[in-house]
């Protein structure tokens, strides 16, 4: 379904070492994610090129810049379609990936994945402000990343507290605005985080993207994360307005 050429020519520039039979791998994910997206809406993007250049590429650009130890524990939050956690996992198979969703039907199409293409994962139905106060997430991973779920600022209340200690949250981002890098700066230093590098670079077909990595310093206060309704009526983070 895809082409191997473009595939080829975005590995080639991401600059990443795949397994022998990552193509074959990546090629079944775009042909399953089109048949199941007729059924439930998983994507908007079903044409190959795309599904080459702003999904596969787009997730492992996390590679290009992030430097992740072997058997490195790692969640994705509001995972979707998998992305770009699922495109983490083919690249990088000793990964202990946790996949985390509020929607059912999503779960659903990644379990059936991960049985066509052979690949393990813990598969959660929670959001992350539930996961995020729950024991055995809590503080457990050394990585955490998402993609096109909130604004910065949101996202490190949701995601820092799931990343140990040391660990890393990895958000991937189309180019922020300067409001929301700054409240989103502000959120992570609230949770125990401080911003170590952020990356620009431009996909193959010219979007911009930017990925930006938090250390975890110290560990999250306990009241954080709050539940979905605080969040939305007070971000961490952001400017009052008045």
């Amino acid at each position: 379904m895809i082409s191997k050429e473009l595939f080829d020519a975005c590995i080639r520039e991401i600059g990443v070492a795949l397994p022998e039979n990552a193509f074959a791998q990546f090629d079944l994910y775009a042909r399953l994610l089109c048949e199941y997206n007729e059924k439930v809406n998983l994507t908007a993007i079903t044409d190959p090129d795309g599904i080459t250049v702003k999904h596969f590429a787009d997730s492992l650009y996390f590679l290009k810049y992030v430097d992740v130890p072997e058997n490195a524990c790692l969640c994705d939050v509001g995972t979707g379609a998998g992305f770009p956690g699922v495109c983490l996992k083919l690249a990088r198979p000793d990964l202990r990936l946790t996949l985390f969703d509020s929607v059912n039907k999503k779960l659903d199409f990644l379990r059936f994945l991960s049985k066509e293409l052979g690949f393990d994962a813990e598969i959660v139905h929670a959001r992350a402000e539930e996961a995020g106060q729950t024991p055995a997430y809590r503080a457990h991973f050394d990585f955490a990343t998402a993609r096109a779920v909130a604004s910065l600022n949101k996202l490190c209340e949701y995601c820092l507290p799931l990343v140990k200690q040391g660990g890393r949250f990895v958000p991937l981002k189309a180019e922020l605005s300067d409001e929301e890098r700054t409240a989103g700066y502000a959120a992570a230093r609230i949770v125990g985080a401080k911003l170590d590098r952020e990356v620009r670079y431009t996909l193959p077909g010219g979007d911009r993207r930017e990925l930006l990595i938090f250390e975890k310093k110290s560990q999250t206060p306990t009241k954080y994360p709050r539940v979905s309704a605080q969040i939305a009526k007070s971000p961490l983070g952001a400017q009052k307005k008045g």
